[in-house]
């Protein structure tokens, strides 16, 4: 029944873009709304979006039950960016041209996120990265009306990196796609580990198109360089091919992985009990967290939904309830008043309280660490620990000079 219902949820995103708040179908009602824009890659990565939209589907229900902003109800108008940067430019001058949109929010991929972030600062609006991982957004080419709300690869590489310093390897082989997001979590995790473990090196390195793997090829190159361990950046169908190829190839047999993102409900749920143990990886176990605020959550998504929540689920609950505190501390969606309420801004998530850094915009949200595991025939996680983003993110001031100039 989940998935028939999960199935039902993913077809409607094509056939009804525009969810506006309960109640609220009434043009003229609506243009006393406070509009925010949405966009995300909804055809091109359901499993992460999906659960992402029905998020901040939540968030909007529980936000307009008390009160709204600004005395009015919220509404957020959604439009897919198709996976693309083209596609979401044009997606979002639509949202804030033709719909009205004074605020927007999302993305995934990287490349998608960066063309967005660079179209509000030409258009003056402000926009909250939900989930691009690029630290440059919020570094080198930070701009002063663009927010992140996820750890990026720095702050994921950085932990993962602590974990791998731990082991006996030396030799280290890198596989990651071949765009923005693998590129520069490649370079952190090598920048990390190499300033923890001088001692090692990297012997091999595979840059896959990003959804576009030879899996075969690549993980046969991967074993001739004979690693001890790999460092999989990987995600979607790409990690299950390459998890497939390389265990019909023994490619992880008496070999250490660590791999960014694949202890995520989205990103392991297709291989089931196909997933590896063992691995060490980031993120995020939904039924184990045990604290009241993730109860609270947790308990509100299943009840709405009839589906655990996702990592996906938090990051759109999050970036709704992040912008709609914001509007109401700063009594108005002007862009620049916006931007100075969310400067510091301190919020409760389902993961604990967080705030945004003055410095470079960056949230202090932070993800799970620990190994794969299967247990009743899907992916989880064991031996897990919650990793504060504020631990992992350089002080504000190193922060401040990575920026580019405002």
């Amino acid at each position: 029944m989940n998935k028939i219902k999960g199935l039902l949820a993913a077809l409607s995103l094509l056939t009804a873009p525009l969810a506006v708040a309960p109640g609220l179908t009434d043009p003229a009602r609506a243009a006393e709304s406070v509009i925010i824009g949405d966009l995300n890659s909804y055809t091109k990565l359901p499993a992460f979006s999906v659960p992402y939209k029905q998020g901040w589907e939540l968030a909007l229900d529980e936000i307009n039950a008390d009160g709204g902003v600004l005395g009015a109800p919220l509404v957020v108008v959604s439009r897919d960016d198709g996976g693309a940067p083209g596609e979401a430019v044009t997606a979002a001058s639509e949202l804030t041209a033709r719909e009205g949109a004074t605020v927007l929010m999302g993305t995934l991929l990287s490349n998608v996120g960066l063309a967005v972030s660079d179209f509000a600062q030409q258009r003056n609006v402000l926009f909250m990265a939900a989930e691009p991982l690029t630290d440059a957004l919020v570094w080198e080419k930070g701009a002063p009306n663009t927010f992140r709300l996820r750890p990026g690869t720095y702050s994921q590489s950085l932990m993962l990196a602590r974990e791998a310093a731990k082991l006996p390897a030396k030799r280290w082989a890198t596989i990651a796609p071949n765009y923005e997001y693998g590129q520069s979590a490649v370079a952190a995790f090598k920048e990390n580990l190499l300033k923890l473990r001088p001692d090692v090196e990297f012997v091999a390195e595979q840059w896959p198109a990003l959804f576009k793997i030879d899996a075969g090829a690549t993980t046969q190159a991967l074993a001739l360089a004979e690693p001890d361990a790999i460092f999989n950046v990987t995600f979607g169908g790409d990690l299950v091919k390459f998890v497939r190829e390389g265990s019909l190839r023994g490619l992880f047999e008496n070999r250490t992985v660590v791999s960014l993102l694949t202890g995520e409900p989205e990103w392991n749920a297709p291989l089931k009990d196909e997933l590896p143990t063992g691995w060490i990886v980031t993120g995020y176990p939904p039924n184990k967290v045990d604290s009241p605020e993730h109860n609270t959550f947790r308990e509100a998504y299943i009840d709405k939904f009839a589906e655990e929540p996702r990592m996906g689920s938090v990051v759109g609950y999050v970036t709704l309830k992040a912008l709609a505190k914001a509007i109401n501390q700063a009594q108005t969606t002007d862009v620049e008043a916006l931007a100075e309420s969310l400067r510091g801004l301190a919020l409760d998530t389902p993961f604990g309280a967080i705030h945004f850094r003055a410095a470079d915009h960056q949230s202090t949200l932070g993800t799970f660490v620990g190994l794969t595991a299967v247990e009743n025939g899907a992916g989880t996680m064991t031996d897990w620990y919650y990793a504060n983003g504020n631990d992992f993110l350089p002080s504000e001031e190193e922060a401040a000079k990575l920026r580019a100039a405002e």
